[in-house]
């Protein structure tokens, strides 16, 4: 009897212990299999022996990469498969000449030159999803939802590929079996690429060395954040932020592993990426640069990242600026956090009350009495001095608050939003009282740019 009683306890406490076990395992996540490849195949050596000659710089700057040192070859990038719209058709002769470096065709492997989120994904992929709901990403869409000098042809078609789409990309073609060179080369932040995703990862990882540290860097988002209407390095510079970081980046550790760059430890001051990429606090690294933030300040009249009708974030407002102030709380006190966002929000309130909204009513009211002239844009000087004191002083003043450079804010900002909003006022109140149209300029140059939304991205209108 005791040994049943034993017998009949011990399977009872066995199930228990089993059950637990398997409760337990349940809150651990899968073991990932994570294999590496060192190996390189017979035309991945071809690849690296070839480029070794024929262009020493790409070769040079592979080898220095963790690409390679991780055994990730050009194949591992550009290797395409058949069908695929991007090959390089000319590439494969390179395997028939008999003076290349095993050029031969039992190494041939058909190659795509554009590498897109879609292929890096593949080693990459929570960087590909998080960049692809970003703006940089989606910026093709967005700008073609609030340019006038697109969607009214004000500019020619290669003004835009040679400024506009440098910095937000092109949609990809190809022409007589090669890239288009009317969209080629082309590594801007939205790019259009072939298989479907948006960017191109060299806009700031730029090939072939594919640095962190270099991304970690102001002088890389400077390449396009800049100038009178996003001059964000310029304001960087300006700020402490960056003046810490002028006097000290020779003591940044800008080589610390991915995911891993700590301030106080990696740094002293945040560049760009610390405070809208890194990973710092409780909040993880990411690659979607609409985060954390709590205004539209590109937009003409600054709203919440959700209502921004171009392309709404998806996001709660709330939640995003407790993240970058989770991210300002490594350096600074919780009394200076709140009383700078004070200081931005009555900024935007300012620039949309006192400024925006009035010169809006005043702009709209012209054109509902006829004497401004919808057909073209920018062919009226008001059409340029309302486009500008959003796009140019208007988006400086927020942008300065916003980054804690004084000049920008004030000189460059709300000093020139005055003047430009005297100029503008004075001159529409002008032409209503005396019921007379605006000047036409009868010569606006160089226009006729293509006026129709990509259908890769709106479809066919």
């Amino acid at each position: 009897m005791h040994r049943r009683l034993s017998l009949f306890l011990a399977m009872i406490m066995a199930a228990t212990l089993l059950s637990v076990a398997v409760a337990g395992a349940q809150n651990f996540p899968k073991v990932r299999e994570l294999r590496m490849e060192r190996a390189t195949p017979p035309q991945g050596t071809a690849c690296i022996e070839c480029h070794k000659q024929e262009t020493p710089g790409i070769f040079a700057d592979w080898a220095m990469s963790r690409h390679a040192s991780a055994g990730i070859t050009c194949l591992d990038c550009h290797q395409a498969q058949p069908g695929d719209k991007d090959i390089d058709v000319d590439h494969e002769k390179y395997y028939s000449m008999g003076d290349m470096p095993m050029g031969e065709k039992q190494y041939f492997v058909p190659i795509a030159s554009p590498v897109t989120p879609k292929d890096c994904s593949r080693c990459h992929p929570d960087e590909a999803k998080q960049y692809a709901k970003s703006k940089h990403a989606n910026t093709i869409e967005i700008m073609w939802k609030l340019d006038p000098w697109l969607n009214k042809g004000m500019n020619s078609d290669n003004e835009r590929k040679t400024g506009c789409y440098y910095c937000h990309g092109t949609v990809l073609k190809m022409k007589d079996g090669k890239l288009d060179p009317a969209t080629w080369p082309s590594v801007g932040v939205g790019r259009v690429n072939f298989d479907g995703s948006l960017g191109s990862c060299t806009s700031c990882h730029t090939r072939h060395r594919f640095s962190v540290m270099e991304a970690r860097k102001p002088e890389t988002c400077g390449q396009c954040h800049l100038g009178p209407d996003h001059p964000q390095i310029e304001i960087f510079n300006e700020s402490k932020h960056g003046d810490i970081y002028q006097a000290f980046k020779h003591e940044y550790n800008f080589d610390s592993a991915p995911g891993a760059w700590t301030p106080g430890v990696d740094y002293r001051a945040p560049t760009c990426a610390a405070c809208h990429m890194s990973g710092s606090g409780k909040q993880a690294t990411t690659h979607d640069v609409t985060e954390r933030l709590s205004w539209e300040t590109q937009a003409p009249l600054t709203v919440r990242p959700q209502d921004f009708k171009p392309f709404p974030s998806g996001t709660d407002w709330k939640v995003e600026r407790d993240k970058m102030k989770d991210i300002c709380s490594q350096c600074h006190g919780q009394t200076w956090i709140d009383d700078f966002y004070v200081g931005l929000d009555t900024s935007v309130e300012e620039y949309n009350e006192v400024y925006y909204k009035p010169a809006k009513a005043k702009f709209d009211e012209l054109y509902e009495k006829g004497l401004l002239d919808k057909t073209k844009y920018f062919d009226e000087a008001l059409e340029v001095e309302f486009y500008e004191l959003w796009h140019h002083e208007g988006r400086r003043a927020r942008m300065g608050s916003a980054m804690m450079a004084p000049d920008y804010a004030w000189w460059h900002g709300f000093y020139e939003c005055k003047n430009r909003y005297n100029r503008f006022m004075e001159e529409a109140r002008h032409l209503i009282e005396t019921n007379t149209k605006a000047y036409m300029y009868p010569d606006f140059p160089n226009t006729g740019g293509n006026t129709t939304k990509p259908v890769e991205i709106f479809g066919k209108e």
